[in-house]
């Protein structure tokens, strides 16, 4: 966890002493009950449900890996847009239709009225998709269509671009999880 943490710190520009402001999209790993936007995304750490907390050694807010780096750096957080069991395409386990949790559905909102723009974007995605065995797809840059969103290439290419574009002035960082397939990864 720390060489993890230490890692972020040094891709986040610990060094940098203007404040920053981070916005984070991702699955369960970054979701934590009370601390998700929109408050109604499913959370994994945080609940009162006996399953997840038998799973799980989160306890409190300040123990998820955001929370630490936040604490580390000094930075603010805009928004955590993080829902558990989400893929970055719009095909989920079993293939069933993930299109209303999906990253690319939730990667409108990561910024704030009162908070503004993020100049960081944490990616922590690609986990569900390559547990879902979600269809891999090609990487396609342009013409992107909805069906070809059911795929995870396509789909993780159009979430870059969308948020190059709609957050110029943000560095977006894409964080991989471990124990993921070859392709995802």
């Amino acid at each position: 966890m720390k060489k993890f943490l230490f890692l972020l710190c040094l891709l986040t520009g610990v060094v940098n002493v203007m404040a920053q402001k981070i916005s984070i999209l991702g699955d369960s790993y970054s979701t934590f009950q009370g601390h998700v936007s929109p408050a109604w995304n499913f959370c994994w750490y945080g609940t009162d449900d006996k399953g997840k907390l038998e799973n799980n050694d989160i306890r409190t807010v300040d123990q998820t890996w955001w929370s630490i780096v936040l604490k580390e750096t000094g930075y603010e957080l805009v928004k955590n847009n993080s829902f558990s069991g989400s893929t970055v395409c719009f095909t989920g386990y079993d293939g069933e239709d993930y299109a209303d949790r999906a990253f690319i559905t939730r990667m409108n909102n990561l910024s704030d009225p009162v908070k503004g723009e993020p100049d960081i974007i944490l990616v922590l995605g690609g986990t569900n998709d390559s547990w879902a065995g979600s269809p891999m797809g090609y990487f396609t840059y342009s013409n992107i269509t909805r069906v070809m969103c059911y795929s995870f290439r396509p789909a993780f290419c159009y979430m870059m671009d969308y948020l190059k574009k709609n957050y110029p002035k943000a560095r977006i960082i894409n964080i991989c999880n471990s124990e993921l397939s070859t392709d995802i990864t």
